[in-house]
């Protein structure tokens, strides 16, 4: 249930007597990882238009903790080519397995879901579907295409998976005229075999490169703290981004969506994010979200709005 991934505060609820202590984690969370239960009715409508359009999104399927300020505020991430994912990540709630085929006509459908929300800034972002030749480049191209046609004046934000290193299956999605393209490095080298056990860091940040390097695109990437990596450990990627090119990261808090999946580390402290924060403006990045409950597509139209 995505509201289990933060202490939820209703207003109406009288406090518990106690902190809870889930399992694989380091004790009680802090009160920087509460959030206020809100939803109304732009939350509602949303959640109608997504299933008679019956588009996935992102915000449930990996249990996102912002998915009432997000909604509420009527935006959304939706998620192409299914909800089961071909890579078994350690840290990723969404569903593993074999993937059933692409739905062609879901490019038309998430268009009119961005024109009729009247959406800015649309996020689109996809399971892994490594069975595919091209990895789903072409879908995300048609949905680019589709954003466009239906609404002409948003700007588009694909988060996209490595295409198994296929650069030219990467193009077919730059050359479709998305503003900012994101590919995430999810944490630091050492712990990738444990973290991310069918992924490549070089191989990632080769796609960062390449991404960077598309006139008028945009570069993007995520880290998640609390997997057991060091300060030090963050900066020396940030410092490869940013040598690869990339202009916008992530820094959020990674909360582990099940007892299944990795344990967390350690919380931490808003004071650790505002700090790397301002570590990678002064690395030149030209925007950086930094914080406990950030996560890749969070407040995502601040890059390109100011």
């Amino acid at each position: 249930m995505v509201t289990d991934l933060v202490q939820i505060i209703d207003p109406k609820a009288t406090p518990e007597a106690a902190p809870r202590v889930r399992a694989r984690e380091p004790g009680p969370r802090p009160p920087w990882l509460r959030v206020r239960y809100h939803r109304n009715e732009t939350f509602q409508e949303l959640d109608r238009l997504k299933r008679g359009l019956d588009l996935v999104t992102v915000c449930e399927e990996a249990r996102c903790p912002n998915i009432d300020e997000c909604w509420s505020a009527g935006t959304a991430t939706f998620m192409l080519m299914g909800d089961i994912c071909t890579r078994r990540c350690g840290f990723c709630a969404v569903d593993k397995g074999t993937p059933r085929p692409l739905d062609a006509g879901e490019p038309a459908r998430t268009g009119e879901a961005v024109a009729r929300m009247g959406v800015r800034h649309a996020v689109i972002t996809s399971v892994n579907r490594d069975e595919l030749p091209d990895g789903g480049a072409a879908h995300f191209a048609a949905t680019v295409r589709a954003i466009k046609a239906a609404s002409p004046t948003t700007t588009v934000e694909l988060l996209v998976p490595d295409f198994l290193g296929d650069l030219q299956a990467l193009e077919v999605v730059l050359a479709s005229g998305p503003e900012i393209v994101a590919h995430n490095t999810e944490t630091v080298p050492r712990l990738y075999r444990r973290v991310r056990p069918q992924a490549i860091y070089d191989r990632s940040l080769a796609v960062i490169r390449h991404i960077a390097a598309w006139p008028g695109v945009l570069a993007k990437t995520g880290l998640m703290l609390g997997l057991g990596e060091t300060e030090a450990e963050v900066e020396d990627v940030m410092y490869a981004l940013r040598e690869a090119g990339c202009h916008i990261l992530s820094l959020g808090q990674y909360l582990s969506p099940t007892p299944k999946h990795l344990p967390v580390d350690r919380w931490v402290h808003p004071d650790e994010f505002g700090r790397l924060a301002e570590v990678g403006r002064a690395m030149g990045f030209q925007h950086v979200e930094a914080g406990p409950m950030v996560r890749s597509s969070y407040m995502a139209h601040r890059a390109v709005e100011g």
